[in-house]
């Protein structure tokens, strides 16, 4: 993966995290929102419903402001008169058990004349079972708090109300875990990643520089297998003279694959450049048909061509163009069980497109691996052929000439028939 396609993973990952974190929590605070508002709205209905009961029982409470919430979890009732505490337990008890509210609270009636709040009971909900709410006697938590506004009022005040709304929200909770392990997976996967990609440009580096350390033995190598075959000596020796020609090839085929990592390095990298020209594209066809004829006949094949293409004139890179031509050419001989018989053929689509096609008879592709030949490294099974050398680099090396040039190469290919590359210029 690329280090522009690193960074926007990256970015774009980034920016959706901090996304799905903000809508998260904007959901937690309006759900929080939203229980603590039905909450409130419970509690006043109920305690309505005990000013009512105290009205009934003469008591006249104001007109209006008759509730206050002093704090989240406090309200204060205004009854303008007495209070008999065992009625107010009563009425509190009826009124909030009538709207569902079963929660642990405890209460407390003002006193005008110690202006103090006289403590009631603690009742417990959680505590009390199937039997039903039990009273603990005496403050369970701190003090009720004065509220100076009234003269004659109780407090009421429930200690669990946020465990209560956090009960509530239980779902919404156990959602936003899994929400969070998600984002802690990946970030986890993309620590991953970037560690993966820093371990593959460091193989990279190692490939590129240890080619470019091939580059001086594979001239030097070159440059004295030359002088041999000039020598009289090996000239006149036969033996010699084939010994002097194998090294020779073997050396041209090495610096061929060392040139092919060190391309591929180049487009890798992003800083790869194609030396455009206009040539005719059968000229060059044919040229590469006379260098492969003798290897092919060698294999006891027959490699020819149908070149019935109107405008062969094309705009590209002659070199690596040859080079394709000798990777698909190879493949084919490489890749067959008895005489090779391969058909490099043109043909013009429109006034702007050629078509050229490498036909071969070889073992052919499976379905399954026709997916991945251009992958990097990657080679075809060859099931009972073991003697197919390379390094799986031909088929990436051709792709990525073919998209630099912004052609269309395409495999079609079936076990045991032959395989058909197309290349749309």
């Amino acid at each position: 993966m690329k280090n522009t396609a690193i960074n926007r993973v990256v970015i774009l990952g980034a920016l959706a995290i901090i996304g799905i974190i903000a809508i998260q929590a904007y959901l937690l605070v309006n759900t929080w929102n939203a229980e603590e508002k039905d909450y409130q709205e419970k509690v006043t209905i109920a305690l309505q419903g005990v000013a009512k009961q105290f009205e009934k029982l003469g008591s006249s409470p104001p007109a209006y402001n008759i509730i206050s919430q002093v704090t989240s979890n406090y309200w204060v009732v205004n009854v303008n008169d007495s209070i008999n505490p065992r009625n107010l337990e009563h009425f509190l008890r009826h009124e909030l058990e009538s709207i569902g509210l079963r929660e642990d609270f405890e209460y407390g009636i003002y006193n005008c004349d110690t202006r103090k709040m006289r403590y009631g009971k603690y009742i417990s909900y959680s505590s009390g079972g199937e039997e039903g709410p039990k009273t603990v006697v005496g403050p369970k938590v701190d003090q009720l708090p004065v509220y100076d506004e009234y003269q004659h009022y109780f407090g009421i005040r429930f200690p669990t109300r946020n465990s209560q709304i956090f009960s509530n929200m239980r779902l919404t909770l156990i959602f936003s875990g899994i929400l969070l392990v998600t984002v802690f997976f990946f970030l986890y996967a993309m620590a991953i990643i970037l560690r993966q990609k820093r371990l593959s440009e460091m193989q990279k580096d190692f490939i590129n520089n240890m080619t470019h350390e091939f580059k001086t033995p594979i001239s030097t190598i070159r440059i004295s297998t030359d002088v041999f075959l000039k020598s009289p000596e090996i000239i006149a020796s036969p033996r010699l003279s084939q010994y002097a020609n194998i090294i020779y090839e073997q050396n041209q085929r090495l610096n061929n694959q060392v040139e092919k990592v060190l391309q591929l390095a180049k487009i890798e990298r992003g800083n790869f450049k194609l030396n455009l020209e206009e040539f005719n594209l059968h000229s060059l066809v044919q040229n590469v048909l006379e260098s492969i004829k003798v290897q092919v006949e060698k294999q006891g094949g027959k490699v020819d061509c149908e070149l019935s293409a109107k405008s062969p004139t094309i705009n590209a890179d002659k070199l690596h163009l040859t080079n394709i031509l000798h990777n698909l050419v190879d493949n084919a001989t490489k890749y067959c069980k008895g005489a090779p018989i391969i058909l490099l053929r043109t043909q013009t689509i429109d006034e702007d497109r050629i078509q050229l096609q490498i036909i071969d008879n070889g073992i052919g592709i499976s379905k399954e691996d026709l997916a991945k030949v251009f992958e990097k490294f990657y080679r075809v099974p060859t099931g009972d052929v073991h003697d197919v050398k390379g390094f799986g680099l031909g088929l990436f090396y051709t792709k990525n000439i073919c998209d630099a040039h912004g052609w269309k190469i395409s495999i079609e290919s079936e076990q045991g028939k032959g395989t058909t590359v197309t290349i749309i210029i």
